[in-house]
């Protein structure tokens, strides 16, 4: 290694390079960096949203579970998302900014001490955080080396919570292998699963990857459960049926609804504040906007009428929407429920009233039931349907209560020639003498067992079958009752199933990967492969001394009329 003299310091406590200010103890981020991003307006458009998430994606290892946060964001980037500054991305691009100016001063690591590693996993990402216990000013401090994080893949969004902590912990560990290899370390979970992950007798093949994967850790790693913070506004939002009564900001005169209690409306700390949140996100969202103005003005436009979705439109119809403190509330016969439009509040109630310990994970009707009295939002029994049938612990732990599967049928037998053909292809084969050939099929009829065999091109398509069967096997066989093939994209393709359909010829199709259903087919070609193997040598140009050619297509009419006047070994007669 060389190293320009021009380009070193000596004798400073502190330098800024790249965009940090290093030190012998720490890490940090420059503020003259920050200040800038401050002075900012909130953006416009998609490349400013861009250019903020680069220069925040520059100090993400300063940023705890930096990408859940700027998640909103990344969607927002998409080819086919349309710009619009939702309560979701205010959110996430305000918390990013105080992200920067607050961050943290990363440690500088001392491999001779242990390490600390927190993980934790959710529904949107996997996030990382690293830390050490070192003595600053004869203090024992804990503090963070690392920050990492990133969104989940389409296919592990379908992984229950045990194995989406199992994926993280594996993931860390691969990341920051630089920081633990060959050092003791302590991982702290929340996830039980993840503490027997090493010992599991009968893991899934996932798990047993991660399994074989973080063997290398064994000696030094020591796995902690510590029990994880229960998310109190949701938990809340479901325990305190508010009292229809003045105080409620829900109150309806006695006399405007006699029968409908106030039910539903639960949180931690019912203040100005969560309702304030409340009334933001309805500006966010159009149709609540929309329904804001008309219940606030005496006169009621139609054009802002017909703007309203059509579910909003028939509930503002039926004088189902009252607006009292800038707050809509969604009135039935039997409740009276706030009417929330912010995603991240209605993912926290179907959290907490299905996936919760306290819910229970009961069925879809039970968990509908108790969001019914909670909140109100447009399609929420889609919603809550669709959150119950994709819950991974539901999957796993329910015991399947419909109706069994039948077992197989056979295939009817035919009563007479000709009704019942199966067919199948053998494709790849050398080129024949006239170097046309390449391919042949195989059309073997069920009652007789008489198979035809004919040449034909690999790249034949639907009409060049249907010509072939008509012209060689039809003339003499007459229109079969039935066809059974494979799953071959000529039997499958519009012209093929139109064209039998004129005829009345019913087709079926083996199921993937179950060859028996063609079984006679199937057999048939095997047969004629060791008679053409028998015969036939790759690299000939004519007969050897020993009878062999490479011209297999000449020998198809000797080898159909060989098998036909032999005893077949299932009917014990002579084809011929």
């Amino acid at each position: 290694m060389r190293i320009s003299l021009k380009k070193c310091d000596f004798g400073f406590k502190e330098l800024k390079a790249l965009g940090h200010v290093v030190s012998g103890l720490s890490l940090g981020i420059e503020k003259n960096k920050v200040e800038a991003v401050l002075l900012k307006p909130m953006p416009h458009n998609k490349k400013e949203i861009q250019s903020f998430l680069g220069f925040s994606g520059y100090y993400r290892q300063h940023i705890k579970d930096f990408e859940s946060i700027a998640r909103p964001l990344y969607k927002l980037c998409d080819k086919d998302t349309v710009f619009e500054m939702t309560v979701d991305r205010v959110k996430a691009f305000e918390y990013l900014r105080q992200a920067l100016t607050t961050a943290p001063l990363l440690l500088m690591p001392d491999f001779k001490l242990p390490f600390k590693l927190y993980i934790d996993a959710s529904g949107d990402g996997l996030g990382a955080a690293l830390h050490q216990v070192q003595i600053i000013n004869d203090k024992p401090v804990e503090g963070p080396i690392c920050f990492i994080s990133r969104q989940i893949k389409p296919t592990e969004a379908r992984y229950g919570a045990s194995q989406m902590e199992c994926l993280c912990l594996f993931w860390a560990l691969e990341k920051l292998n630089y920081f633990l290899e060959g050092c003791v370390f302590e991982v702290i979970t929340d996830c039980t699963a993840v503490k027997s992950l090493l010992n599991m007798k009968t893991p899934n093949r996932h798990m047993l990857r991660w399994q074989i994967a973080i063997q290398e850790y064994r000696g030094n790693m020591t796995i902690v459960h510590k029990d994880g913070n229960i998310h109190k506004n949701a938990d809340g939002l479901r325990r305190w049926p508010l009292p229809n009564n003045i105080d409620n900001p829900a109150y309806f005169p006695e006399e405007a609804s006699p029968q409908i209690p106030i039910e539903g409306i639960s949180v931690t700390d019912l203040n100005t504040t969560f309702f304030e949140e409340v009334r933001n996100s309805y500006t966010q969202d159009k149709n609540c906007s929309i329904l804001c103005q008309l219940l606030t003005k005496d006169c009621k436009y139609n054009s802002l009428i017909h703007a309203l979705h059509e579910i909003w439109r028939k509930s503002y119809d039926e004088l189902i929407f009252h607006l009292l403190d800038g707050i809509a509330y969604h009135r039935t016969k039997h409740t009276c429920v706030m009417t929330f439009v912010d995603r991240f509040l209605i993912n926290l109630v179907l959290k907490e009233c299905h996936y919760s310990p306290f819910s229970g994970n009961l069925s879809e009707d039970r968990t509908r039931e108790k969001i019914k009295i909670c909140i109100w939002w447009p399609m929420w029994q889609k919603d809550v349907s669709e959150y119950c049938k994709t819950c991974g612990r539901c999957q796993k732990a329910n015991k399947s209560t419909g109706k069994r599967l039948g077992n197989m049928f056979k295939i009817q037998e035919p009563s007479r020639p000709c009704e019942i053909i199966h067919m199948d292809w053998v494709t790849g084969l050398a080129p024949g003498a006239d170097r046309s050939y390449n391919a042949f099929l195989v059309i073997v009829d069920r009652f007789t067992k008489t198979p035809v065999f004919l040449q034909c091109h690999m790249d034949d398509t639907a009409m060049d079958t249907a010509l072939l069967i008509w012209n060689r096997v039809v003339s003499w066989t007459g229109i079969f009752t039935k066809i059974i093939s494979d799953r071959d994209p000529k039997f499958t393709s519009a012209l093929w199933k139109n064209l039998h359909q004129l005829f009345g010829t019913k087709l079926s199709f083996s199921t993937a990967y179950h060859p028996q259903t063609d079984g006679l087919a199937e057999r048939m070609l095997q047969t004629l492969e060791e008679m053409v193997r028998r015969f036939c040598a790759y690299g000939l140009e004519s007969k050897d001394c020993d009878g062999f050619t490479n011209d297999w297509c000449t020998l198809l009419p000797a080898l159909e009329l060989a098998y036909k006047t032999t005893i077949h070994a299932s009917t014990k007669l002579l084809l011929f």
